[in-house]
């Protein structure tokens, strides 16, 4: 199981004789984002099992307004700047240094280029979809051809389980094969793909880029 316990201070880079990685998330969505982290978390694969990964979620509580992209990075980038500070103090080694991620979406945000120079003159990594996070979900199930004109309402109208969702933005186990990672990310790489290199982030529809948080941030390898 990747799923690690424990708060312990990010000076002690071992728990219960296991090094620790710590990563805070901060999430444009509520549910969704949270409850797909928890839920790879427990089936998924470790990359490298000699160093667990601690996820904290670094807006849990916040509110809408403090969602949008942009005020994402913003905090994202205040906590960066102490995660490192703290981290040069405790002499921790490259492997162990802590991660910050914003997970957001297109949608129809303003502000997303600022939020994405901002991030990375800030060190903060960023996992992008366009037009939202449920196009990384439905790519686990089929391929995405097409567009959906910026609008996420489409994308979750596809998911195979929409109809019967009691609340489409909750992520349950079952909607998360086992071994459908490889297939996510295939397709993902495929549909993404279909955009030039002279296309914009702003442009690219659809598009995501969730399994690089999955890799480098989590360090899931399969799950």
């Amino acid at each position: 199981m990747a799923r690690t316990r424990g708060r312990d201070s990010l000076g002690q880079a071992k728990q219960r004789g296991r090094r620790k990685r710590v990563v805070h998330v901060f999430t444009e969505g509520l549910v969704t984002e949270p409850t797909y982290i928890e839920i790879i978390r427990a089936q998924g694969v470790l990359a490298d099992p000699t160093i667990a990964v601690e996820v904290r979620i670094a807006n849990a509580s916040a509110p809408g307004s403090q969602r949008k992209p942009l005020k994402l990075v913003e905090a994202a980038v205040r906590l960066m700047r102490d995660e490192i500070r703290e981290a040069k103090r405790s002499k921790l080694k490259k492997e162990f240094l802590p991660q910050v991620w914003c997970l957001f979406d297109r949608d129809e945000h303003e502000g997303i280029e600022t939020a994405l120079k901002q991030a990375r003159e800030g060190d903060v990594d960023v996992a992008f979809s366009h037009p939202c996070f449920e196009v990384w979900r439905l790519l686990h199930h089929k391929t995405v051809t097409g567009t959906f004109g910026g609008v996420c309402g489409q994308a979750t109208a596809r998911l195979p389980f929409a109809k019967d969702a009691a609340n489409i933005k909750v992520v349950l186990p079952h909607q998360i094969e086992q071994g459908s990672y490889a297939a996510a990310k295939k397709r993902a790489l495929q549909m993404n793909a279909q955009h030039g290199d002279h296309v914009s982030l702003l442009h690219r529809d659809p598009y995501t880029d969730v399994f690089k948080f999955v890799e480098d941030g989590l360090g899931i390898a399969s799950y």
